[in-house]
């Protein structure tokens, strides 16, 4: 799922080398959460106005985890 979130975000961002990503242990729900970072110069272009990237990259996220009968939350810090 990882590298689903890197290809996703990589298309997004102009300083490559800053986008970092770290995965939690899956929790009590079954729900496996990642940490998206990126540069503070490319935060509004992976948030987007009024969040609809975010959104869009959480849903992308969902919609791949449901292939391999998983749960996948997106933090973006």
């Amino acid at each position: 799922m990882k590298e689903l979130l890197y290809a996703i975000v990589e298309g997004l961002v102009t300083d490559k080398t800053a986008i970092q990503i770290t995965e939690d242990a899956v929790n009590d729900e079954g729900v496996s959460v990642l940490h998206l970072t990126v540069a503070p110069d490319d935060m509004g272009r992976v948030i987007g106005k009024q969040g609809r990237i975010a959104k869009a990259i959480r849903t992308l996220m969902r919609a791949g985890a449901a292939r391999e009968n998983r749960k996948v939350a997106v933090e973006i810090d």
